[in-house]
């Protein structure tokens, strides 16, 4: 035995000293508690906020041209692309032919692609037209650039939502909804929290739209059989500015209201919000 204890600390001494020669450290490995090792800190990300902002400024000038303003527009193009780029085309790939009017644009997306590059998706209205464009960025602490031409890219394209099996209607439920619906509407247009409240169910908490559009009408209107709560869609035709004649102006909004039948017959609006019922189901 004593020989055996001799020899485990003659090989333990060992391999303390071939260690402090060698400098080796040991291997990082999880506690036995299961804890993970200390990650890395990563370094600083894609300032996409400031990208987002710097490619819409940019998009007001690039998506801007006639020959009456290209030197006015390549002045302000040569606040967003290098110096050695705007030297050699200062119209940024415009040919000085034609003209581009842009009417909206907004950032559908952002593409980071390292700390320092990206590629900010643009969706915009020009000439009446929906264009895509990505617009490829560099940044490097607080500045930033336009590092190439942007890529004109495929608008979304339309898709067909899936058909809803229509719900069996409550004719009864439905007559009486149509004929009490209309005056929440009117008090839902005029925002008069007041009169709004008299339709609301105990603990109902609905704000109106301030009248921004008055009520026309009701376009139509979907009760499926249930119990005493109800969610059923409705169509109501607003009339617009106020304008309260035959000529007046009038938009189709279609909403899903949450109804709940009190004793007495009567219902009252628990909810209503925007309606993601197709066309045609309601």
């Amino acid at each position: 035995m004593r020989i055996v204890l001799w020899a485990a600390i003659l090989i333990i001494g060992y391999r303390g000293i071939s260690a402090i020669v060698l400098n080796e450290t040991p291997s990082s490995t999880s506690s036995g508690n299961g804890a993970a090792a200390t990650p890395v800190p990563s370094g600083p990300s894609f300032p996409v906020p400031l990208g987002s902002a710097y490619a819409l400024q940019f998009g007001q000038v690039y998506l801007n041209f006639s020959p009456n303003n290209a030197t006015a527009r390549a002045r302000e193009l040569a606040a967003f692309i290098p110096a050695n780029v705007r030297a050699l085309q200062p119209q940024f790939g415009w040919n000085g032919a034609g003209t581009m009017q842009l009417e909206s644009e907004q950032v559908a997306g952002v593409d980071a692609r390292s700390a320092h590059t990206a590629v900010v998706t643009i969706l915009a209205t020009v000439n009446g037209s929906l264009i895509e464009i990505g617009v490829p960025l560099y940044a490097s602490g607080r500045g930033i650039v336009v590092s190439g031409e942007p890529a004109w890219l495929p608008t979304p394209s339309v898709v067909s939502p899936p058909n809803s099996p229509a719900a069996a209607s409550d004719p009864a439920a439905q007559s009486a909804l149509a004929s009490q619906l209309p005056a929440f509407f009117q008090a839902y247009a005029s925002g008069d929290q007041a009169t709004l409240n008299r339709f609301l169910a105990p603990g109902a908490s609905v704000g109106g739209l301030g009248g921004a559009v008055s009520f026309g009408s009701i376009a139509s209107i979907t009760v499926p059989r249930g119990g005493a709560t109800r969610d059923i869609t409705v169509t109501v035709n607003w009339v617009l500015y106020g304008q309260v004649s035959q000529a007046a102006p009038q938009l189709a909004a279609t909403y899903d209201v949450s109804v709940i039948d009190q004793p007495g017959g009567r219902w009252y609006v628990r909810e209503i919000r925007a309606s993601t019922q197709p066309m045609g189901t309601q």
